[in-house]
């Protein structure tokens, strides 16, 4: 061993260099990555699509964006799972999307349709992002916020242009800061119901919209698949979704607020499917999944009794819809097998 001295002849003490234990991937990592790449396979098969028929230059650039954005984390996804000696999820591909299917829907549910994507990834991403630890994770995550943002900027933005975009209702400004004194703040069902705060209004309007927009995609799936099942399937979907718009949309005419437009028109008569029937089965079931975490949230916020009860029950409605069309995806092998742990039966 080689004794150094610094300048004044002293010996120099090194501290010995630690070698860093290989950081592996966490069970919420590989469930968030997991869940990106099938997002964004699915998201790119659904682009591509539109990309074939859409000639508005304005709606063409944000789908070209979406596009790039979708195909560059499948990128980053694929170097990661290679670094791990991971395999990469087969997703969705070009087998399941058909490129010479006729438009199915317009311009305007195609602007929609980019909006509740953007929506619903920005939500993903962004707990992804808070449930990784791994700084090369994190940083992904984090890069991947401002993509979906940046996109649903985009989209309002031409949406807000072509005179389109449905604003949430407009309430009028207090004129002072005041706190609640009674408990009949929270009344619902019984005494005098207090107007909708703007927090509930938000939820509920928020509520209304989802709903109609997945009224038109049951639609628009049911009109073309060839299967007898999944068609029953979107067909019910359909039924739901337009009782639970229904409902909230009659909750904010009480309120004396406006209304939103019904999606479903955005269909045309095609009845040819431009997705496979796993595409279409797995995207709703990542739509319910989404509305089950909105009815949550708003459960937890609305601050009147009946609102609450309504948003539980609309979600436990929604959990067992979803719940059947989980069924479905694994009856006709359709689901892929997210990571998971290894049993105790399978350590001996």
């Amino acid at each position: 061993m080689v004794n150094l001295t610094n300048e004044y002849n002293q010996p120099v003490i090194h501290a010995q260099t630690k070698i860093q234990p290989e950081v592996r991937l966490t069970s919420s990592e590989l469930a968030n990555l997991w869940a990106s790449w099938m997002e964004s396979s699915i998201k790119e098969c659904i682009v591509k699509y539109f990309l074939t028929f859409t000639e508005d230059q304005e709606i063409r650039d944000i789908l070209e964006y979406t596009l790039g954005i979708a195909q560059k984390h499948l990128q980053r996804l694929s170097q990661i799972y290679e670094e791990e000696n991971h395999p990469i999820p087969r997703g969705f591909t070009d087998d399941d999307i058909n490129l010479d299917a006729p438009r199915l829907f317009t311009d305007s549910f195609i602007l929609a349709f980019l909006e509740d994507m953007a929506k619903v990834r920005l939500d993903g991403y962004s707990t992804a992002m808070q449930m990784s630890t791994r700084a090369d994770v994190r940083k992904f995550f984090t890069e991947c916020v401002a993509d979906p943002a940046e996109i649903y900027n985009r989209v309002v933005s031409v949406m807000l242009s072509k005179g389109i975009y449905m604003r949430p209702p407009h309430i009028p400004v207090p004129e002072k800061v005041d706190f609640v004194k009674k408990q009949s703040f929270l009344t619902g069902y019984l005494g005098k119901r207090r107007p909708i705060v703007s927090v509930g209004i938000s939820h509920v309007f928020s509520g209304l919209q989802t709903n109609s927009f997945r009224k038109g995609i049951f639609s628009g799936f049911a009109q073309v698949t060839d299967s007898k099942q999944v068609r029953q399937y979107m067909e019910r979907g359909k039924e739901i979704s337009s009782k639970h718009a229904e409902i909230f949309g009659s909750l904010l005419m009480k309120e004396d607020l406006p209304v939103t437009m019904p999606w479903d028109s955005g269909i045309t008569e095609s009845r040819i499917s431009p997705f496979s029937d796993r595409l279409m089965m797995q995207k709703v079931w990542e739509s319910n999944s989404v509305l089950i975490g909105s009815y949550g949230k708003a459960f937890s916020v609305v601050l009147r009794n009946d609102l609450s009860i309504d948003f539980v029950r609309l979600m436990m409605e929604t959990a067992k819809y979803a719940q059947d069309g989980l069924n479905i995806l694994i009856d006709n092998g359709w689901l892929e097998e997210p990571p998971q742990s290894k049993g105790r039966n399978d350590l001996h």
